[in-house]
């Protein structure tokens, strides 16, 4: 099993991406200590999950909760050897015209600085870790494709997922001295809560809302399905095995194929600019050939 005998730690573990990471992480040997805000959640996962998982309650917004979930981790088992920075929500709706300071920095605390500290405090207890000689001593980071450019979320979300690129590649930097690896992965639209979660209407409605999400995200990229949380823990188990030992400083785009470009270059239903002009050289053609 490619995680045996390791500690991974997994924020936002209660639902989705993180639920799915933890129990992928778990089935594959690791001690998994799952934090998350929902407690009822966090219970239940670790309850219901096959393998060693640990639930801590954590709010990522505050620092001294992160430190205190690491620092509780190592004690137990002796060290870290995988973070999967993962806690997240949809964030602040406005856009730069309308934000507000505190909305601004809401969700730059979350989406951003969680990560920036969630390294900080987990690093002291890898340093010393034999995965560190094996290239299974990791930083797996979640951005998103909001992260290359507008239109894929609310902008505050975009610009605060671009900054946890940047600094993947600084992290990984800093810490390469210490064989310990960083990476992020860029989920495309994923069937999560996320979005939905922070809307202000009954229960039964966000479902709908999700079964909306999952047909739209369905037929908006080549892949013509949903993105599942289990896509994106897939490819963070991946960066953080041994088998991405090579690996570091770079993310993994895993979207349905909805970054490769615009529809028409995709979709042969779909007419682009250069078909629209072979189509009137032709009809020009025709013309000629009629006169």
């Amino acid at each position: 099993m490619r995680f045996s005998g390791k500690t991974v730690i997994v924020t936002g573990a209660a639902s989705g991406i993180g639920a799915d990471a933890t129990a992928l992480f778990a089935s594959e040997g690791a001690v998994v200590y799952a934090s998350d805000i929902d407690v009822a959640g966090g219970e239940k996962l670790a309850a219901e999950t096959e393998g060693n998982v640990r639930f801590v309650r954590c709010d990522v917004c505050d620092p001294a909760q992160i430190k205190a979930l690491m620092d509780r981790a190592a004690q137990e088992t002796g060290g870290i050897d995988t973070v999967f920075n993962n806690a997240g929500a949809g964030g602040a709706r406005a856009d730069i015209s309308e934000i507000e300071p505190d909305e601004w920095d809401r969700t730059m605390d979350l989406l951003l600085r969680s990560v920036a500290f969630g390294i900080r405090y987990a690093v002291p207890h890898m340093k010393d870790r034999p995965s560190t000689k094996t290239g299974g001593a990791s930083f797996v980071n979640v951005s998103s494709v909001a992260a290359v450019g507008p239109g894929y979320s609310p902008t505050t979300y975009a610009v605060a997922k671009a900054g946890v690129l940047h600094l993947t590649k600084c992290a990984a930097a800093d810490l390469a001295q210490h064989g310990i690896r960083v990476n992020a992965v860029q989920p495309g639209f994923i069937n999560t809560n996320i979005f939905t979660a922070s809307l202000e209407i009954p229960e039964e409605l966000k479902t709908q809302a999700k079964a909306m999400i999952a047909q739209m995200s369905s037929n908006a990229q080549p892949v013509a399905r949903g993105g599942k949380p289990r896509d994106i823990a897939e490819a963070a188990a991946y960066l953080a095995s041994e088998a991405a030992g090579f690996v570091t400083g770079t993310s993994l785009i895993v979207d349905g194929g909805i970054t490769i470009g615009p529809r028409h270059s995709w979709d042969p239903e779909e007419g682009g600019a250069f078909e629209a002009l072979m189509a009137l050289e032709e009809q020009v053609k025709k013309a000629q050939q009629s006169a």
